[in-house]
């Protein structure tokens, strides 16, 4: 791996520690009258021709860096936010304490893993997965005030923490956002689906995108990063940073 558009020692392929990954994606510092502001970063992975699944799947389009920076952003986040369908397609499973990333995590104030919060309308979910069953924390459903009161029931009752962030059936983006940081989450991480970074994107509280583009084309009808309605302007990102490794460009972009 090596960064791109620094010196010449940083164009030396080397594999990074995590140590380094993790210090190149370190949250920013955000204040404002003294109290913490919640950051929203998206991790998203896309091939060259705008694919960001392949047979409905991300995995496909990755590669074994891409997988290193996926863990480094999720052992730097307090809580990982997530759509239902990606929870479905994907298999999510808990988030997992590493011992590489417990020191850090510990001089944080964070916990041992980050929750994975599942954004749900209908909460048709799958109590009887891992997620729900056997997580190292408790996994929280954000929905809105109108969810079905039987489903929140069946929820709670499987362990996971309903947190409402909506006035009606689903969920407004920046609400929950807010909801999040209320609860002390701050390092905030969205790994999609496309549908979900799409509103987040809409509602324009989306902070940073960290992409993986995949030097591969697939054609077909794949999704994007980011679906749903389109802005009215376009948000502008400023390039922070940049990896690359056997062709995946590792691209971090910052609202500017």
């Amino acid at each position: 791996m090596r960064a791109l558009g620094g010196t010449g020692a940083d164009l030396v392929d080397r594999e990074w520690s995590l140590d380094e990954l993790a210090e190149a994606y370190a949250y920013p510092e955000t204040m404002t009258g003294g109290a913490p502001v919640a950051w929203l970063r998206a991790n998203m992975v896309s091939t060259l021709d705008g694919a960001a699944q392949h047979d409905g799947k991300s995995q496909p389009i990755s590669t074994a860096a891409d997988m290193r920076i996926f863990g480094t952003l999720r052992g730097l986040a307090d809580v990982v936010v997530v759509g239902a369908e990606t929870v479905r397609q994907e298999g999510y499973r808990p988030a997992r304490a590493r011992a590489e990333f417990a020191e850090r995590r510990e001089a944080a104030g964070q916990g041992p893993a980050p929750v994975i919060a599942v954004v749900s309308a209908s909460l048709e979910l799958d109590f009887s997965l891992p997620l729900f069953t056997s997580p190292l924390v408790p996994t929280l459903i954000l929905t809105g005030a109108a969810a079905a009161p039987d489903r929140v029931a069946t929820a709670e009752k499987a362990g996971a923490r309903v947190v409402i962030a909506g006035d009606g059936v689903g969920v407004e983006p920046a609400r929950a956002v807010r909801a999040l940081a209320d609860l002390g989450f701050t390092r905030l991480l969205t790994e999609g689906g496309p549908r979900l970074l799409g509103q987040f994107v809409a509602a324009g509280v989306l902070d940073e995108l960290c992409l993986t583009v995949a030097p591969m084309l697939t054609a077909g009808a794949a999704q994007r990063i980011a679906g749903g309605p389109s802005v009215a302007v376009p948000h502008r990102f400023a390039l922070v940073s940049l990896l690359e490794e056997e062709g995946f460009l590792f691209g971090r972009y910052q609202r500017t």
